[in-house]
């Protein structure tokens, strides 16, 4: 995937990250924000399923990639991130299940650099994951208890370093995703109504105080090379 696009200069947009354990819950509490804050809902790893389903060149690379169990490089996946948010025609979007790495957050930083506004951590127990995948999805066979402490232990070891890196940034938003649904969804709409206060607040002041651009050139040579898991 060559040139993508970008956003106009000057325009605000808004993006938030939903991070979470299997099983933590992001489909459930991501379908009630866009219900109620009217957030383009974006998922990296669907969005290479769908693209897998293309005959295209790319596609039939991913589907390879995918099949033999090979990691994305990252910079494909930001750069199809960015090309559905600018499809959407939205300026409000919240990526589910990613960064899911180090490797991830780099490449989205190099390629459309939009600062999230904050990164939402539906933190939930172990035992507590295990518990809903195995009732979730009885008789699955990539859902048995191995499988499922396996995604658990790369979650840890992928994923908790970047919800540390947005916490020592005072980016993270953390609340606890092992009461139900409903009680989640709570503490996550304070969450969001105060962004969108916050955001009203700055558009009054100062419409265009937080210019933001995305441009998809090609990551800076520093840059590692990039991979995604998919869990």
């Amino acid at each position: 995937m060559d040139e993508v696009g970008s956003f106009p200069p000057g325009k605000k947009i808004a993006v938030v990250f939903v991070i979470g354990g299997p099983g933590s819950g992001k489909g459930t509490q991501c379908s009630m924000i866009v219900k109620q804050f009217g957030f383009t809902h974006l998922s990296a790893g669907d969005l290479l399923r769908e693209e897998a389903k293309s005959d295209t060149e790319q596609g039939t690379m991913i589907k390879n990639l995918m099949r033999e169990g090979k990691l994305v490089p990252s910079e494909l996946i930001v750069k199809l991130l960015l090309k559905a948010m600018l499809q959407s025609g939205n300026d409000k979007f919240l990526v589910d299940g990613f960064p899911r790495n180090e490797e991830n957050r780099q490449a989205y930083e190099s390629i459309i650099k939009i600062e999230p506004d904050f990164v939402l951590f539906i933190d939930c127990p172990k035992e507590e994951l295990e518990r809903r995948i195995l009732n979730r999805n009885q008789g699955r066979d990539d859902d048995n208890i191995d499988t499922i402490r396996r995604r658990f232990e790369v979650f840890q070891e992928s994923t908790l370093p970047v919800v540390q890196y947005y916490e020592k940034r005072r980016k993270l938003r953390r609340v606890d995703g092992a009461k139900s649904a409903d009680a989640v969804f709570k503490d996550v709409k304070a969450i969001f109504t105060q962004l969108n206060t916050q955001n009203e607040a700055s558009a009054t002041a100062s419409p265009h105080s937080r210019p933001t651009t995305a441009a998809a050139g090609n990551p800076s040579p520093s840059s590692p090379a990039s991979s995604c898991v998919l869990l």
